[in-house]
């Protein structure tokens, strides 16, 4: 396979070939309406077409492309089923998988970090990667003290690649629409971006699996895999082995379903408390669920730093809304910066528009599952005009919020039953006061 490509024209034109396939494809689509074939089989055809071309070049790119395609993949129990379908498998490949990038690169990224003599810091390393992510890949290897570590190599160049991407993905947001009706790409990819350049330190991820590992050593619930070694585009830590969650998402009963989404939704919650920090990259490829039952979590590049744990207004604001109180509602999100002071906003049609996304803590239990996730997307599609207009997302909440979307995305794919309630009152803060 070749190098992540490195020249800003040859990943532009792969990118660029996204619109101008999907323009040939409507066009020898309207010849085939026009010689009788359903209009509704034509429109599916070219649908699963795209879709399959588009995560195809999002996942060959690897960079920004991927890290789209990862993001992207958490929100897929949101489609409609005619929709899901023909891309499903293509997005959970992109969750764990992607082609590799040559050994001799590999050493050359690890003789950059590690040094010349880099062999004798492990007793064996294998050249085939075990697993591929957006910036980087990850090697099994055997460290010099004996213990069976993974090493992540940053692709050379990702830096350049992924800002390359994300303006390219920028200008051809609107394709994306064609497969993800509704979806807002533009604020995603900034949002990504502005995260990116941590992520492209692998030391400052070291320091943020560290913090976890500190705050969760021990721990009954989950495991963090201790940090052996941090360099920039090097990072080395113990190798844990454990069952994907994307394949508990496939092929889990019932109860291992159940029990993998207490833990995930768990693990998120409690990490502001616990260590300070909210793991901000929740797609299934990050976790495992270990032999002895634990929820292993393997990728720290993006965190939202909360030193004094969820904002109080975080927890509070969900109270009110389950409450019903639309007043209080209202001023809660003028005082928090959520709604602009002079909004003409009826308070009670903004508590029902936002009252349903907070549903699941309304109860002891609740069965997350694609159909209302569906239903719900439709509805904020649909009703979301007047109200979001008006609507602010303060900067302080813009990774909270994409945590907590994402992660309602994956525990629909998961389709669990989990007393969420509970754990919202556990662990963020002002929801019981």
């Amino acid at each position: 396979m070749s190098d992540l490509p490195r020249r800003a024209f040859s990943r532009t034109a792969k990118l660029a070939s996204l619109p101008l396939k999907y323009a040939g494809r409507s066009t020898l689509g309207l010849g085939r309406r026009m010689s009788g074939q359903s209009a509704d089989d034509v429109s599916s055809d070219i649908q699963r077409r795209t879709a399959e071309h588009i995560f195809e070049v999002l996942g060959d790119l690897k960079g920004g492309a991927m890290k789209l395609g990862q993001a992207l993949s958490v929100f897929e129990a949101a489609l409609p089923e005619e929709f899901a379908e023909p891309y499903r498998a293509t997005l959970t490949r992109l969750q764990q998988d992607a082609p590799p990038i040559p050994s001799a690169t590999v050493h050359q990224v690890l003789a950059t970090n590690l040094g010349s003599d880099w062999r004798n810091l492990f007793t064996s390393f294998d050249d085939s990667p075990a697993a591929a992510a957006s910036i980087g890949q990850v090697h099994r290897a055997v460290w010099s003290d004996g213990r069976p570590v993974a090493v992540k190599v940053q692709y050379p160049g990702a830096g350049k690649a992924l800002l390359t991407d994300f303006h390219q993905l920028a200008r051809i947001s609107r394709l994306f629409t064609v497969v993800m009706p509704g979806l807002e790409l533009k604020p995603l990819l900034a949002e990504l971006k502005d995260r990116i350049i941590e992520e492209l330190d692998y030391g400052l991820e070291a320091d943020a699996q560290q913090g976890f590992f500190d705050a969760y050593v021990d721990h009954p619930d989950f495991a963090i895999p201790g940090v052996v070694a941090g360099h920039e585009q090097v990072l080395i830590s113990e190798w844990l082995t454990g069952r994907p969650l994307s394949e508990i998402i496939t092929e889990g009963s019932q109860a291992e379903r159940d029990r993998a989404g207490l833990l995930y939704i768990r693990f998120l919650l409690s990490g502001p408390e616990l260590a300070g920090l909210l793991h901000a990259d929740p797609h299934p490829g990050n976790f495992r669920i270990l032999p002895d039952g634990r929820l292993a979590i393997l990728d720290f590049g993006a965190v939202n730093r909360l030193p004094d744990g969820f904002p109080t207004a975080f927890g509070r604001l969900i109270q009110i809304g389950l409450r019903g109180d639309a007043d209080s509602v209202r001023q809660s999100l003028v005082e928090e910066g959520f709604l602009r002071p002079d909004s003409e906003l009826d308070p009670q049609q903004l508590l029902d528009f936002l009252l349903p996304s907070a549903e699941p803590a309304r109860h002891e239990r609740f069965a997350f599952n694609r159909d209302w996730l569906r239903e719900e997307a439709q509805r904020l599609f649909d009703h979301s005009g007047g109200v979001v207009k008006d609507l602010n997302l303060p900067p302080s909440y813009m990774l909270i919020h994409r945590v907590i979307m994402a992660a309602t995305g994956v525990l629909c794919q998961l389709e669990a039953d989990v007393p969420v309630r509970g754990e919202v009152a556990s662990w963020v803060p002002g929801f019981t006061d």
